[in-house]
């Protein structure tokens, strides 16, 4: 279930805190991240979804990712946590089996399609014949045609947002190429774009709301400098996040509306402005 707050009007920005792995495989944490990220006010955290056996044993990886891979007990867990924070749960499912398991089990009608499951047709052909509402899509590493070849599999999903996205942890400025939001606007006409972060700060995020992003996703974490993990240092901490929140509702106050005309403070004094001079 999307947080009530998603239902936006205007120029509000769906905010979503990428927990990820930063929970390190402490439950504590978990909670910790989700009451923060709730308080910050965002509308999802969310989590990733697989078991060891999606990843090969060879990966360098492989034993770090099988510590902190989250049982179905934890979903359960922290789904109920975050409604109880009025904060809607995401993840992103690595493979068929953790993709039935979170729309048949854990009944999310709304789910986060990571870049690397981008071209993962059986996972999107599921997804897309099982009542799914809402899909953020990630398009890291991917070219216009992949994205559409993705989208092609999705027809029946009611709500897609495609989000620009650098595969690169972090992702160097001169990489996070943001007038790719634009382009993605002129070329994917009827889908809202959105811009999953990977920069280190929020600067990044703040500029693609400006350019017109209708999702923000940005990694989250308690410590930046923790020791265990990839993502802290291109995650923000809940100082950071709130503050994140807090500058991207203002932008969404200040862009407005796309029509040039007085506003209602300048019909108020049109006329005496411009009458007032001998």
């Amino acid at each position: 279930m999307g947080h009530k707050n998603c239902k936006k009007a205007d120029n509000r920005v769906i905010i979503i805190a990428e927990i990820g792995e930063n929970h390190i495989g402490d439950m504590n944490i978990a909670r910790t991240l989700i009451r923060q990220a709730a308080g910050a006010g965002v509308d999802y955290v969310k989590f990733q979804s697989y078991k060891p056996q999606n990843f090969r044993i060879n990966d360098p990886e492989y034993k770090w990712f099988k510590r902190i891979c989250l049982s179905d007990a934890a979903h359960f867990m922290l789904k109920e946590y975050a409604q109880k924070h009025n904060v809607g749960f995401l993840s992103s499912p690595f493979s068929l089996e953790r993709a039935r398991f979170l729309r048949e089990t854990l009944g999310l009608k709304y789910m986060k399609v990571a870049s690397g499951m981008l071209l993962n047709f059986p996972v999107l052909d599921y997804l897309n014949c099982t009542g799914i509402q809402t899909i953020f899509l990630s398009t890291g590493m991917a070219t216009t045609r992949e994205i559409r070849a993705a989208l092609a599999h999705l027809k029946k999903i009611k709500k897609i947002y495609l989000l620009h996205c650098v595969s690169q942890y972090p992702c160097k400025d001169e990489e996070a190429n943001l007038l790719a939001i634009n382009f993605m606007q002129k070329k994917f006409i009827g889908y809202d774009i959105g811009y999953s972060d990977h920069t280190i700060g929020y600067l990044a995020s703040i500029l693609a709301v400006g350019l017109g992003a209708r999702v923000i996703e940005k990694h989250f974490t308690l410590d930046k400098d923790a020791k265990e993990g990839t993502d802290h240092i291109l995650s923000a901490d809940p100082e950071e996040l709130k503050d994140m929140v807090s500058k991207i509702r203002r932008v969404g106050v200040l862009l407005g509306a796309k029509k040039k005309e007085p506003a209602l403070n300048e019909s108020k004094i049109k006329h005496f402005i411009r009458n007032r001079f001998i």
